[in-house]
């Protein structure tokens, strides 16, 4: 993650230091720069970010604050170690991020990986401490509905189209254990614009996993309703 993180900030701190040459007629202005002014401009995430970066749908002045955001989050966790609740939305690739939730259980119990699987638990208030198994996580935000006061999908409030999401607790177990209840498989993507492609590895640029969100609605109801899980908005 760091690592990730790292390349992409020397990218944008290396364009902007030859931009300002650039205008100062000490470099030559190239196509390159010349996008890149264009875009702060105009405020949009310049082409040559973008290569480097996390999937984004923001402004520029938002992707910004996001990124600060991010590194802030990371910076706390080098200087402080790991936190109680992990901010979903603040990882490059979050699927390295819940396959090292995994592995960890797996290790720690001497289970196979591939027989583990994520269970999940559903919490209004955000927890203090560590859980003893798994992660919490939080920051992730429902599209077309909400969680309502018994950590149920419910229906949208009227004229809000995203919800924050209560603090989700990915809590490993063996795949023939898990818990049955009524939900609905919620799909949670990078960003709000729900396509993506496949990498090398098998992981979709923009798909991240299924939530099975407890609900007493039926699941034809939310698919009709195009609910989802997102990470970061698009402003």
């Amino acid at each position: 993650e760091l690592q990730r993180f790292n390349k992409l900030l020397s990218k944008v701190r290396s364009s902007l230091q030859d931009l300002q040459k650039a205008v100062k007629g000490l470099v030559v202005m190239s196509a390159d720069l010349e996008a890149l002014s264009k875009s702060m401009l105009n405020n949009q995430l310049p082409a040559m970010w973008e290569k480097v970066s996390y999937p984004s749908l923001k402004p520029l002045s938002s992707y910004v604050a996001e990124l600060l955001e991010r590194l802030a989050f990371f910076q706390s966790w080098v200087d402080d170690g790991p936190p109680p609740v992990f901010q979903m939305p603040h990882f490059f690739f979050v699927q390295a991020f819940m396959t090292g939730v995994l592995q960890n259980y797996a290790r720690k119990y001497l289970i196979p990986i591939d027989t583990v699987d994520f269970d999940f638990d559903f919490i209004a208030e955000r927890p203090s401490d560590p859980p003893e198994d798994g992660a919490y996580t939080h920051g992730l935000f429902l599209e077309g509905a909400r969680m309502n006061a018994d950590t149920k999908l419910d229906e949208a409030l009227p004229k809000v189209l995203f919800s924050p999401m209560v603090v989700v607790m990915l809590k490993p177990c063996v795949s023939d254990q898990l818990s049955v209840y009524a939900h609905y498989n919620c799909p949670c993507y990078r960003t709000t614009e729900r396509r993506g492609v496949l990498a090398t590895t098998g992981h979709s640029s923009n798909f991240v996993m299924f939530f099975r969100i407890p609900s007493d609605i039926s699941k034809e109801h939310w698919v009709k309703r195009g609910v989802a899980l997102v990470n970061s908005l698009s402003d």
